[in-house]
Formats: structure tokens, C-alpha cells, sequence
């Protein structure tokens, strides 16, 4: 039996996406994003920020390097990688991180002025992205 392997992200980017250009002209591009829950804890209201290492390859790359800016909120389908690497001191560590397949750029319209005005984007052209556009200002239901 297989299993899913699905994540399902909306939040900010923490930073500017990083471009690199690698050999046979593939490209990857690698940020941050911001992701908060709010509850209430002794009369107080707590906020919670959990920050996910983010991945984008080849042609869906090129767009979030076009698109995304560090604060920007989006909307992100994708799966978990896990990799390990030694560090300077020779020990093994991991990280965690999404590699994207879609995303979506969320907020007003003017948030992207002068930028494509299709908002949606995915390399399954067949499987279009949610339609999740709303005012910036509106609470998430998750």
C-alpha cells in the first residue's frame, strides 16, 4: 500500500526568493514562508509562527523568481522532501523541506500591479490552482 505524501501551505515569504541556475539550465529557487495560528491562552490571545524551508524547480522556479517578494502571501500545494547533509564538524543532520508543485499569489489585485495578471500557476496545466483570491484582510477559516 502507498501513502500521501501532500502539503498544503498558505502564509508569507519570509524573505526574497534565492535564484540559482544550475548546469543544463535548470533552475531552483529556495525561501521562507510564515505561517501563524492564533489561539487564546489565559484571557490572552497567543500567536504561533512556524516557518517552512521552501523549494521550487525548473519552469514553476522562473515564476516564483519573477513573482514572489518576501511578504508577499501565497497559497502552496506541495510534498515533504527530508535530505541529510554532515556539517563542518562532520555530523549527520537533516532538513525538512516542500518542494512546491503549484502556488498561488493571494491578496488585492494591486498587490501585483504590473505583474502577470494570471495568479495561478502550476506545472500540471491540466489540474488548474484553487481559486483562492480574496481580500487580504479576511481571516483564513485554518
Amino acid at each position: 500500500m502507498s501513502g500521501v505524501n501532500k502539503v498544503i501551505l498558505v502564509g508569507h515569504l519570509g524573505r526574497d526568493p534565492e535564484v540559482r541556475h544550475l548546469e543544463g539550465g535548470n533552475t531552483v529557487v529556495r525561501f521562507t514562508l510564515a505561517t501563524s495560528e492564533t489561539y487564546t491562552k489565559d484571557g490572552r490571545r497567543v500567536e504561533q509562527t512556524e516557518w517552512h524551508n521552501i523549494v521550487v524547480w525548473r519552469a514553476l522556479a522562473d515564476i516564483a523568481a519573477r513573482y514572489l517578494q518576501k511578504g508577499k502571501l501565497v497559497y502552496i500545494e506541495g510534498k515533504l522532501r527530508t535530505r541529510s547533509y554532515e556539517d563542518k564538524e562532520g555530523n549527520k543532520r537533516y532538513s525538512t523541506e516542500v518542494v512546491a508543485d503549484t502556488f498561488t499569489m493571494l491578496g488585492r489585485k494591486n498587490d501585483f500591479e504590473g505583474n502577470n495578471q494570471n495568479q495561478s500557476t502550476s506545472q500540471q496545466t491540466d489540474a488548474p490552482a484553487p481559486d483562492l483570491n480574496s481580500d487580504a484582510s479576511d481571516d483564513l477559516p485554518f
